[in-house]
């Protein structure tokens, strides 16, 4: 039974299409390359794979994933600046490319300029989270500061890469609340999220989705969400800001990006592409599990969140005087 909701999303996706797809059609391509700088199986190869299915047999005749990981997502990178700015060749990826790395290496392989915006895919919030080694009295960020303080050395706080967002949440959270953590960088959520069940660490900061189900299990607490407002999936969980922590506040996107000196025409028909794809419901049941949003954008709109974000990943970076090389 469709509910009035799916009514308006089918809705949404048969205007796009049908505003988008006869020029598409015109201006067809025969192969798209979506590039992605991580391995198969994550979370970013595998909601590309799921878009790439939905572009097939409408902006391109046939879309090959090209997974190439190496050094944090910087290979997907350089591998789209050094692609023909021929409309074939895109890159999906998450923000930190280029809200991050450019303010915390003293060299990347690439520029900001290489790459230009073609339209936002899904985003997540980011989850500030303990486990049993944290008293249950801890229920709120004002807590978890206060027990911090009285515990020199027990706040260890996992997160899911050295510079990575949540790394650099926490980190400034410990500053402005005027108490020490341990960071303790990790390859990835996966191989932390058992040390917190477990006990070893104290709490991480990582994606929301990383812990929704842990958290209604009463395995662990999510003490603190990232985003604007507070997330549905954990709508009990104040966020940053609700906690007195305005600064903290993100939601970490993922996006499509093509080399630079992609003609806009060819970037506006990506992005009408794009989001025809993601009108469809299956797209939007797919980041469900992961505590995800859906982000589908204009060119302009991805833009302007690029340089906001970029500007706040400059300003966290120079607080906490962080360098990924050093």
């Amino acid at each position: 039974m469709h509910t009035r909701r799916h009514l308006i999303q089918s809705a949404a996706a048969a205007s796009l299409l049908g505003m988008g797809l006869p020029s598409l059609a015109q201006s067809r391509v025969e192969t798209l390359r979506i590039i992605v700088g991580f391995p198969p199986g994550g979370t970013t190869d595998a909601f590309a794979r799921r878009v790439s299915d939905k572009l097939r047999g409408t902006y391109a005749n046939n879309v090959i994933v090209d997974n190439k990981p190496g050094a944090g997502g910087q290979v997907g990178v350089t591998t789209l600046k050094n692609s023909p700015a021929d409309g074939a060749h895109i890159l999906y990826t998450p923000a930190s490319m280029f809200t991050i790395f450019p303010h915390s290496f003293s060299k990347l392989p690439y520029v900001l300029g290489d790459a230009v915006p073609v339209g936002l895919g899904h985003s997540t919030d980011h989850g500030f989270v303990v486990g049993p080694a944290v008293p249950e009295t801890v229920k709120n960020l004002r807590d978890f500061i206060e027990w911090a303080k009285a515990n020199p050395g027990k706040a260890t706080i996992g997160n899911p890469g050295s510079g990575s967002m949540p790394h650099l949440l926490a980190g400034r959270l410990a500053m402005l609340g005027g108490f020490q953590i341990t960071n303790v960088p990790f390859a990835g959520s996966g191989p932390a999220i058992p040390q917190v069940l477990g006990g070893q660490l104290a709490g991480m900061s990582s994606p929301l989705g990383d812990w929704v189900q842990h958290h209604k299990s009463g395995k662990v607490r999510v003490l603190a969400t990232s985003g604007p407002e507070r997330s549905p999936y954990t709508p009990e969980v104040a966020t940053y800001r609700e906690q007195g922590q305005g600064e903290l506040v993100v939601r970490e996107w993922f996006g499509f990006f093509a080399p630079a000196g992609t003609s806009d025409a060819t970037r506006e028909a990506i992005n009408a592409a794009l989001r025809a794809a993601m009108a469809q419901q299956d797209i939007r049941d797919f980041v469900t599990p992961l505590a995800g949003h859906i982000e589908a954008s204009t060119v302009a709109d991805h833009s302007r969140r690029l340089a906001a974000d970029s500007d706040m990943g400059r300003r966290l970076v120079g607080a906490l005087g962080f360098k990924a090389d050093s």
